[in-house]
């Protein structure tokens, strides 16, 4: 299939690029290591802030670090080569083509989150088992549920990444949104802290809102902290969020499809 065909070649591109890899899964460990010592010392005071304990904690960080490029959490991936395209006029070239933009963008940042799972997502994971106490998924249902969260976390960062990109329709740069975006997604997904700790209704809202579905919600089922109808309702919590935003990204570039034609490009 031609998005089969896109994914690959967009895994064997990343692929290629085996120095900076290398020096991430450096990164992704080093800060994993800071963190993990951090959040023990957190947790020491205060051993069951959040309803996590110790375990949970160094896990939660490990899993992060995991996801962290995975779900581009900062932004990149082929939304990044979109918006280039937008501010050099070849985009005109993508709209011509027989098949829609969003899935087209949509199989390549697949292909890359892939490719990044599999080696600055699972290499870390391993240092962090070596060197601490790490929880494995609570039951098969867990493991599976992970396993559907992931690429649901990817879908719904990819529509955010490419609505933010987007922006450079009317903008003709979207630095200034990516940043914007990429401080929400650290705060609002767990990242910076797990959003069990955010209290009241500011905990409420950074659970509502999409950012929570790149870290919070897979690392939650990998925890054993959704179960049986609740991992049904975190599941499908991701799916609606990118049916919202896939239908946000469609109608946003109709929109900008009807500018380029009034602007006669």
């Amino acid at each position: 299939m031609l998005y089969v065909a896109i994914a690959t070649r967009a895994f064997r591109r990343y692929s290629t690029y085996r120095a900076a890899t290398l020096s991430g899964i450096f990164t992704n460990s080093v800060f994993g290591i800071i963190y993990s010592f951090a959040y023990l010392a957190l947790w020491k005071a205060n051993p069951d802030a959040g309803g996590y304990d110790r375990v949970d904690a160094v896990t939660y960080v490990w899993l992060g670090q995991a996801l962290l490029m995975t779900v581009a959490l900062w932004g990149g991936g082929t939304t990044d080569d979109l918006a280039e395209r937008i501010r050099t006029g070849d985009i005109a070239i993508d709209l011509y083509r027989p098949v829609g933009l969003v899935p087209w963008y949509l199989a390549g940042d697949l292909g890359r989150a892939c490719f990044h799972l599999l080696t600055r997502g699972l290499a870390p994971t391993v240092i962090g088992v070596i060197l601490f106490d790490i929880r494995l998924p609570a039951s098969p249902a867990a493991g599976l549920g992970f396993a559907l969260a992931v690429p649901l976390a990817v879908i719904v960062s990819f529509s955010i990444r490419f609505l933010v990109a987007s922006s450079a329709f009317w903008l003709l740069d979207q630095s200034g949104v990516k940043v914007m975006s990429g401080a929400f997604a650290i705060f609002f997904s767990g990242m910076m802290l797990p959003l069990v700790l955010f209290p009241g209704w500011l905990g409420t809202l950074a659970r509502a809102l999409p950012w929570s579905a790149y870290v919070q919600v897979p690392a939650d089922i990998w925890l054993g902290k959704r179960t049986g109808v609740d991992l049904a309702v975190a599941l499908g919590f991701q799916v609606m969020w990118a049916a919202i935003l896939l239908g946000c990204c469609q109608l946003v570039l109709r929109a900008a499809t009807r500018k380029v034609v009034v602007q006669g490009g």
